[in-house]
């Protein structure tokens, strides 16, 4: 039976340690903070990965906590209509809905599934060695555990991709501010996700459950830039005065101590993501901008093929030679996509603006939909 490390207590490293449980693998996950803090903002769970989880034993659970999506509309900053989707017809297709849900109610699902004493917090890993029989973590309290292998479920900063491939993030342009509001139940459709566009920046609006709204707003600026660092909601909702009230009434109304900010990255697509008995995966192995919705998703589906693949052969190679065959060119793509998703809709060129708004409406909503069935239409076997 593999001894297997996991490094990091995210959704990726959460999702791989209950699968791995589910089949009988011996776990140990180490985590960097004192705790699992519910934390965050919204995300995506596609139908796919639902499935998966189902047979994890947290697919209902995860189901009962989000809200299902089906339909997203795409306007300019007037609130003009530009084109949407109708997400209906997939679910149809792949016979459950895609859902959106608060980052802390799935985190909070995974943790409670995975066994007791499985984990263990306050351990930042600092450095790590291998060998043909198996691998030695270091911890920063000087500290150290063994294992047969390593999944390196440690982040876009990931210290495990850093020294084997010396990848490092990407600054994408723009800067994100993100958080969650409680509105009327009359105010926003609860099953239809909006994007708006304009020359000062792009407002997202994800429906959750309980007449929550999970909201992002980017503008492009300067790595760091000192201009954004510390402003409060109303601020934020001043730099995108020319949107609807409606819109920006969200940002404006946030619980200032829950506004969250970062610029936002993604690291250049590897190659491989399997060195030795280290397996890179999520945001370790792909992070990517989140214009696709997918960071959380695709890191879910690499613990659930991972799992899977492990299941296939007794040989270990073998097993991480599958998994690469999976994940690399399906992450590769995504990550391409989504930056060039952003560079579109991030654009501040008014020239280049009216054309894009006006080619955007004549794409049939039909064309939109068959570019993101891919997503959902993957074999995780």
């Amino acid at each position: 039976m593999k001894h297997i490390l996991i490094i990091g207590g995210g959704i990726g490293g959460l999702c791989t340690a209950v699968m791995l449980q589910k089949h009988g693998y011996p776990v140990q996950l180490f985590e960097s903070s004192s705790s699992i803090k519910p934390v965050g903002a919204g995300l995506g769970v596609g139908s796919n990965a639902l499935q998966a989880l189902y047979e994890a034993g947290v697919g209902k659970q995860i189901e009962e906590k989000g809200n299902a999506l089906h339909k997203m509309v795409f306007q300019n900053d007037r609130g003009d209509l530009l084109n949407k989707m109708d997400f209906t017809m997939l679910a149809r297709e792949f016979g459950l809905n895609s859902l959106t849900i608060h980052r802390a109610d799935l985190h909070a699902i995974l943790y409670h599934a995975i066994a007791p004493g499985t984990i263990q917090f306050n351990k930042k890993c600092v450095d790590f060695e291998q060998n043909d029989t198996g691998t030695k973590v270091f911890f920063e309290d000087g500290s150290s555990a063994e294992g047969d292998l390593v999944i390196a479920a440690d982040g876009i900063h990931s210290i495990f991709r850093k020294k084997l491939t010396n990848g490092i993030p990407r600054y994408a342009g723009y800067t994100c501010w993100r958080g969650v509001v409680e509105v009327s139940d009359k105010q926003f459709n609860k099953h239809t996700s909006y994007e708006l566009w304009g020359k000062d920046g792009r407002i997202g609006i994800v429906p959750l459950q309980h007449n929550r709204i999970y909201w992002f707003a980017c503008v492009n600026a300067m790595k760091n830039d000192p201009l954004y660092r510390n402003l409060k909601p109303r601020d934020v909702a001043r730099i995108f005065i020319s949107f609807p009230p409606h819109v920006t009434q969200l940002i404006s109304s946030t619980n200032e101590a829950e506004l969250l900010h970062h610029d936002i990255a993604d690291i250049k697509p590897l190659d491989q993501f399997v060195y030795g008995r280290i397996i890179l995966l999520g945001d370790a192995a792909h992070a990517t901008t989140p214009n696709m919705g997918q960071g959380a998703g695709q890191a879910m589906e690499d613990g659930i093929v991972f799992v899977r693949c492990l299941n296939k052969t007794n040989n270990l190679q073998e097993a991480f030679a599958f998994y690469e065959r999976k994940r690399v060119k399906r992450t590769k793509k995504i990550i391409n996509l989504s930056r060039q998703i952003g560079a579109g809709a991030q654009t501040e060129n008014s020239f280049i603006i009216t054309i894009r708004n006006n080619l955007f409406k004549l794409v049939p909503s039909s064309i939109l939909l068959k570019r993101f069935r891919f997503l959902l239409d993957v074999d995780l076997d």
